[in-house]
């Protein structure tokens, strides 16, 4: 990951293809569990991905009612080839994500600082039918690991 400021903002203009594994709870009464246990299922299996581009790189995408929510653990991989049993493999369109840089234990902050920067920046929320929200984790030996999270947004 490049060392980036902590909570500096931009847009980014991306298409992941990805491979993994996903999980559906309650929100948010679910959360962080949910998330935490397919995290860490995902881990133990992601050697078993080929032509992954970086498997250091955990990233996971969500999808949100209100009422329940879909949380993936995923590797970003060169093309869409062979997909292990029991995981899935997906493409995401290309789209403008508005950024921010955080670490495991400011994510609350991250997401509130990156919601207030989108707003005060005229950006408006994407529609999550073609784009979704993502967080992206480095895995490194510090107690707080770098994350990056990404909204799908327009007005760009």
């Amino acid at each position: 990951m490049e060392t980036q400021e902590l909570f500096l903002c931009q847009i980014v203009k991306r298409e992941y293809q990805l491979v993994g594994q996903c999980i559906t709870t309650n929100f948010p009464s679910g959360f962080p569990q949910a998330a935490i246990k397919i995290q860490s299922e995902f881990v133990e299996r992601r050697a078993e991905i080929a032509g992954a581009k970086n498997p250091e790189i955990l990233i996971s995408p969500y999808m949100c009612n209100g009422a329940v929510a879909t949380y993936f653990a995923c590797l970003e991989v060169e093309e869409l080839g062979s997909v292990p049993d029991g995981m899935l493999g997906f493409k995401l369109a290309d789209a403008d994500y508005a950024k921010i840089q955080c670490t495991t234990k400011s994510i609350g902050e991250g997401y509130s600082k990156l919601f207030d920067w989108i707003h005060s920046n005229g950006y408006k929320l994407r529609n999550q039918n073609s784009a979704s929200p993502l967080e992206i984790y480095y895995f490194s030996d510090k107690e707080e690991e770098d994350v990056e999270l990404l909204i799908p947004v327009h007005g760009v």
